[in-house]
């Protein structure tokens, strides 16, 4: 047990129950702006804005409208945590374990959620968003960020993930990769991960490790 000196957290699909939502939202962005890539709304799970508007929109006007209606969509979504996640973090908040968010979401996001859950940036001794890093997931720069900041090596990090991108991240930047089905079957996230765990309710971090 002493040998995790960090736990690093992807947040939609990880410890938010957001990502059936963003679907809904993309596929409707693919009706009204298509890109006409099949399923393209899990083809991009995982990836930030900029990532998504730079290889799929070459229209500028077309970018910025898809951005307002993120940030629109995104100011009145409901941010709600899935069952047990919370009461996780404070689990290893009171084993004194450092714990960061990870997400490819951009702090305007980060600022709807703050609203909603005022006490969320105090769960955690670090966030970092996707305007943070260069290069997007599956590339391990955000999750190797985390760490820093949580003045771990990525070694000696728990990391929970969802997505693809993220689970592949999450491998490269030499973490314990914990995954979770909420986005992909668990016959393919058990290809990236250490461990697949179905739930945060009734898990120690005891038992876990």
């Amino acid at each position: 047990m002493t040998k995790i000196k960090g736990v690093l957290f992807d947040l939609d699909g990880v410890l938010l129950d957001t990502e059936g939502i963003y679907t809904e939202f993309w596929d409707a962005v693919e009706e009204r702006y298509p890109t006409h890539i099949p399923n393209f709304s899990s083809v991009i799970k995982g990836s930030n804005l900029f990532e998504i508007l730079h290889d799929h929109y070459a229209d500028e006007n077309t970018r910025q409208l898809v951005t307002e209606m993120l940030n629109d969509f995104q100011r009145s979504m409901k941010y709600e945590y899935f069952p047990g996640a919370i009461e996780f973090v404070e689990q290893l908040n009171k084993a004194g374990i450092a714990t960061c968010i990870v997400t490819s979401s951009d702090q305007k996001k980060m600022d709807a959620v703050y609203a909603q859950h005022p006490d969320f940036k105090e769960h955690f001794n670090a966030i970092v968003t996707g305007d943070m890093v260069k290069n997007a997931k599956p590339h391990p720069e955000c999750f190797l960020l985390g760490a820093k900041l949580i003045n771990c090596d990525c070694s000696q990090c728990l990391i929970f993930e969802d997505s693809i991108k993220g689970l592949r991240a999450a491998q490269a930047a030499g973490g314990k990769v914990i995954g979770l089905p909420t986005t992909n079957p668990e016959d393919v996230v058990k290809q990236y991960a250490h461990v697949v765990i179905n739930s945060f309710e009734g898990l120690s971090l005891e038992n876990l490790l």
